[in-house]
């Protein structure tokens, strides 16, 4: 089991229209409602590989019950941890030919109740679990200091935590001894304050990371592919090129994949592969963190990953 932990969730409304244009009416050519928040795209990505999720969060209101509902009808189970305030909802619009424009709402306020409530329901839970992915960003009232303390918590009994998060969230948990980190590239140099365009630079931002205490990290590059860069080496590995109808979920699955094969015993370079195939994959369809098989194969087959050696190493 692969813990899927999103302290932020949220009702995902996608629509998809031909056009978009700002200060018109639009009507929606397709429609789809989904329990949204990045974790919850890593869940589906696991399951849709075979995998088994659980996924957790902070849920709330009438919209926390239908985000529950919705995660159940997916066949993705899952232990809530129950918040006074309504989940939020985003809106995700797919214009065909152009990617995804997304507007998140920043989630309801939680208490300090509310956070401790749900930092011991994951650490519980952890017990079941080896590996633990939190992904996404934080709700209002949830402290720095609380979201570190829920790391070191992880990483003292003994999980492999891989951490997806951006803004003041990633430097706190940069500072967390021992946590796995995956980001895209902008996130990545947001952090060190670099500017990264490329694998090579990618490379050597992460090692910049393992000499902080990180484990490992893990960077998207688009269609680009990604890189994963560790204590025993670093590889690259570049995407195929697929005709993508919406990037949103991506940088999920690629998590999805990679923790899947890591936690199926797979090599970093194999395990690489996977969660840029998988990336590949969901940019095919309509919603985030879902593909077929035959996609995931499809892609697979065409992502090559080679290792980048460490100098001097």
């Amino acid at each position: 089991m692969i813990l899927c932990v999103t302290p932020n969730p949220a009702i995902d409304r996608t629509l998809l229209v031909n056009a978009l244009r700002v200060g018109e009416v639009h009507r929606a050519e397709k429609s789809l409602t989904a329990a949204g928040g990045k974790g919850l795209n890593v869940a589906r990505a696991i399951h849709s590989l075979g995998g088994e999720p659980f996924c957790m969060g902070l849920i709330g209101g009438h919209a926390g019950n239908l985000l529950a509902e919705l995660a159940r009808r997916e066949g993705l189970p899952a232990h809530w941890t129950r918040m006074k305030n309504e989940t939020r909802t985003c809106v995700i619009v797919v214009e065909r030919g152009r990617d995804a424009t997304v507007v998140n709402e920043a989630g309801a306020e939680v208490s300090a109740e509310e956070c401790q409530a749900f930092l011991n329901d994951v650490w519980t839970r952890a017990e079941q679990a080896q590996l633990v992915c939190l992904s996404g960003s934080l709700p209002p009232g949830f402290a720095l200091d609380d979201f570190a303390r829920l790391l070191r918590g992880l990483v003292a009994r003994g999980k492999s935590v891989w951490v997806d998060t951006s803004g003041s969230a990633l430097k706190s948990a940069l500072d967390v001894r021992g946590v796995n980190i995956k980001v895209n590239a902008a996130e990545l140099g947001d952090a060190l304050g670099l500017k990264i365009s490329d694998a090579e630079q990618a490379v050597a931002a992460g090692r910049q990371l393992l000499a902080r205490g990180v484990s490992s990290a893990a960077a998207t590059l688009g269609k680009d592919g990604a890189v994963l860069v560790a204590a025993s080496g670093a590889w690259i590995a570049h995407s195929p090129k697929v005709e993508a109808v919406s990037s949103v979920g991506s940088g999920d699955a690629f998590l999805g994949g990679l923790t899947f094969a890591f936690d199926a015993g797979k090599p970093p370079d194999v395990a690489l592969r996977y969660g840029v195939a998988a990336g590949a994959a969901n940019a095919l369809q309509f919603g985030g963190g879902a593909f077929t098989a035959a996609d995931l194969e499809n892609a697979f087959a065409k992502t090559f990953a080679f290792e980048r050696p460490f100098e001097n190493r």
